[in-house]
Order: structure tokens, then sequence, then C-alpha cells
């Protein structure tokens, strides 16, 4: 679980922040259809997404963080969109409109977004080679992708 430190960051964070404190492990069932584990993304820098169907950042967000997959993952970097919707159905038909090639995890029950403390919609986290989270974001505004890349950057060169 997250300590005091983070969950206090967290609180107190307008829309992004800093952090180095390790990263809840869990494990979703994915699009794919199988089971996947955040420990398994060990060694790789792994920006975990929270969205949901119902919302309009996420739409925006999403493509964005396509091309960025696109661009990095060949160099440790890969992405987990953990979808927060109760029925997995609603997920599956935004992402006919909205597709992407990285992952989605279904949370169904909101219980790993619970362990992040996910209070908005998106909310992303990076998660640096040693399994510390590194960077939070609330929410999401044209320009956050150029901080992404920022964060990417400099995790994949650690």
């Amino acid at each position: 679980m997250f300590t005091a430190a983070l969950s206090l960051l967290i609180a107190t964070s307008a829309l992004a922040g800093e952090m180095n404190e390790p990263a809840p492990d869990f494990t979703l069932k994915s699009n794919q259809g199988k089971n996947l584990r955040l420990e398994d993304y060990r060694g790789q820098v792994v920006m975990l997404n929270f969205w949901a169907s119902w919302c309009g950042p996420c739409r925006q967000e999403m493509p964005l963080i396509d091309d960025i997959y696109s661009k990095y993952k060949d160099l440790g970097f890969t992405v987990l969109a953990v979808n927060v919707d109760e029925d997995s159905t609603d997920a599956n038909r935004f992402l006919e409109a909205v597709p992407v090639s990285y992952p989605v995890l279904y949370d169904n029950d909101s219980k790993v977004s619970e362990r992040y403390n996910v209070e908005a919609m998106p909310t992303t986290v990076m998660i640096d080679r040693d399994g510390n989270a590194r960077f939070l974001h609330h929410g999401y505004l044209p320009g956050y992708e150029d901080d992404y890349v920022t964060q990417i950057k400099q995790l994949v060169r650690e």
C-alpha cells in the first residue's frame, strides 16, 4: 500500500507531482484475455493510466498515449491502461471508437484504483524500472503528453 507520505502527496497535489514510493502490485484481466501483473513489468518503465469510458479527457488522451507507446516501447517502456468501468462492455465499446495498441486492464470493482487513491479521470502514474511510482498526473489537459515524454525519457535513461 501507499505510504502516508504518498497519500499526502496525492491529497495535496493539484494536477501533477513527483514521488518515489513503491507502486502497489496487482493482477487484472486484460483485453487480450489473460491476467497481467504489474510486477511482471519490473525492469521496464510503466505508464499506469486509469481511465473510464465516460471520460471526455480520456478520449483525447488515449490516442496520444498510443503514439507515445509506439515511439518508446522499444526502449523498455510500456503502458497499462486500467479501465474503472463497472461493466467491461462499456470499455470495449469505447475502444472500438478509440483503439489502442497497448494492454487495457479491467478494474471493474475499483480495488486497484482504490489502492492508488484515484480520484480523477484520467489519472496517470509513471513507474520506474525498480517498481517505484515516480510521477503522478490527475486529469488531462492538452500539453500533458509533453510532460509524459519528458518523464519517460528521464526514466528510461536511469
